[in-house]
């Protein structure tokens, strides 16, 4: 006799609410990265999107009926609140994913590929970055393609973790990779060795899927 399980519920506002924590715990090192090869401003823009997204969040309490709310406030967030180039590619990755799930009406494995592969479409349409440039989005093709290779019934939690191993595995390789984009293409050699901070920033973002990243140097030493 075949016993039926109930299906994986996911929360998106757990979801959410994990990954602002993990983005003001990842501050410091994220700031400390830029500062190597960037302007040194995304741990802290990101923990700003990760306060307001958590602002919205308390403001708009969201029900178990609208699984896009918890995404919707973090786009919103995001794309109003934060400045720099991450706060408007984040905000994109967020509102494509909230689209995705809204017109699922859960947030379902498909529709988390879905959102993923949209969100790095209009990432790359926007940013004007290929794989290999040493961006964020060696981070989330890797992460997107996961969701999208899952095989049919994965449950979303175990689909986002695979998305998050590739995405850390993404990371890894633009420490080896030399920028093409934005200030670190002008620090060519310095820039080696050290992950991009988008890419970590996507990477948490993934893993929050699951819990609080605590600590990045598990990922990044």
């Amino acid at each position: 006799m075949t016993t039926s399980t109930s299906p994986d519920v996911f929360s998106t506002d757990a979801w959410m609410r994990r990954f602002v924590q993990s983005a003001h715990t990842a501050k410091d090192r994220l700031t400390a990265l830029d500062q190597e090869v960037g302007d040194g401003d995304f741990g802290i823009n990101l923990s700003t999107g990760a306060h307001f997204t958590l602002r919205h969040l308390e403001a708009n309490p969201a029900s178990d009926n609208d699984p896009a709310a918890p995404l919707h406030a973090a786009a919103t967030a995001f794309l109003d609140e934060v400045g720099g180039t991450s706060g408007p590619l984040f905000g994109l990755l967020f509102q494509s994913l909230a689209f995705s799930v809204a017109a699922a009406g859960s947030a379902t494995t498909p529709a988390l590929a879905a959102g993923a592969a949209d969100g790095l479409a209009a990432i790359r349409r926007v940013g004007d970055a290929a794989p290999g440039d040493k961006t964020l989005v060696d981070a989330l093709g890797p992460a997107a393609e996961a969701l999208r290779t899952a095989p049919e019934g994965t449950p979303p939690t175990e689909a986002l973790a695979r998305a998050a191993d590739a995405a850390w595995a993404g990371v890894s390789e633009t420490a080896r990779l030399r920028a093409r984009m934005g200030r670190s293409s002008y620090l060519g050699e310095r820039a080696e060795g050290v992950p991009d901070p988008g890419a970590v920033g996507i990477g948490l973002l993934f893993a929050s899927a699951r819990a609080v990243v605590e600590d990045l140097s598990t990922r990044l030493d």
